[in-house]
């Protein structure tokens, strides 16, 4: 699948992983990219995105992922100015990381992770890059219903790919009860959306990557990071955002390639 003149929409793309996306994107000559985020900072990654490809390339809207209206708003914008999406990377997360139990030293009560606390995480980190995932495809569906195609063939060449951003947590990582949980529900979303959405010639994988070096990792902290981190991985480094990005291109560009790609650096960690 030739990423050239293809419109994409990265979600969570004022930092980390998103930015790093839509740099790599810009770069390999797509027609246009909708960068999605909550802040303001996203109107400056627009702005960095533009001035590194040296071209308008880059177009910022400010709104909530969970946010069914936003969602459609933004397909309809990117559709009605540049023309259909075809390329979605919803990689905005979040992390609201405790042990599953935690036993109070003064009382001896036992308290769970807050059922609250867990549906945030899932809203985020689940059902919404479903769902963003689900709008492009069922934008491409009625776009191909009315011109009259049923079932896509290879002839026709892809018409469109959608990566998540799991984690290497999805195998398990103590503290992160709601984030893990996440992470490994989007194997399984990734695997039924890609055996039904190749019937409008719609690819679906999953990138698991290991600790990288965003803002969400680096609010971990040094200690934890020398700590925990590090000494586990055998790269011996934090990942850079760019080199996931880069296998993030591959993901959406080789049409060979569909399930999951193992970004981990080698991280190990103990039981």
């Amino acid at each position: 699948m030739e990423l050239i003149d293809k419109v994409a929409v990265i979600t969570g793309a004022a930092s980390g992983i998103g930015r790093a996306v839509a740099l790599q994107l810009a770069r390999r000559r797509v027609r246009a990219i909708g960068l999605v985020d909550m802040g303001d900072a996203v109107e400056g990654v627009a702005a960095e995105v533009n001035a590194d490809a040296g071209r308008k390339v880059a177009f910022a809207y400010r709104g909530n992922v969970t946010d069914e209206a936003f969602r459609a708003s933004v397909f309809d914008s990117l559709g009605r100015e540049h023309g259909r999406v075809g390329l979605c990377v919803p990689a905005a997360g979040i992390t609201r990381d405790d042990l599953a139990i935690r036993v109070d030293k003064a009382t001896g009560k036992a308290n769970i992770y807050p059922t609250e606390t867990f549906k945030l995480v899932l809203d985020v980190n689940l059902i919404a890059p479903i769902y963003w995932a689900l709008e492009m495809i069922a934008r491409i569906a009625e776009d191909r219903a009315a011109r009259g195609l049923k079932k896509w063939v290879p002839a026709e060449g892809m018409q469109g790919a959608v990566v998540f951003i799991g984690s290497i947590s999805s195998q398990g990582n103590k503290g992160q009860i709601s984030y893990a949980s996440t992470k490994a529900g989007l194997e399984g979303a990734a695997a039924t959306i890609m055996k039904e959405a190749m019937f409008y010639g719609v690819r679906c994988g999953v990138i698991h990557p290991g600790f990288t070096d965003t803002p969400m990792v680096r609010a971990l902290g040094e200690d934890y990071i020398n700590k925990h981190v590090l000494p586990y991985t055998q790269l011996g480094r934090l990942i850079r955002p760019d080199e996931i990005a880069d296998a993030i291109c591959f993901m959406l560009n080789n049409s060979a390639v569909s399930g999951e790609l193992w970004a981990d650096a080698g991280w190990h960690p103990p039981a």
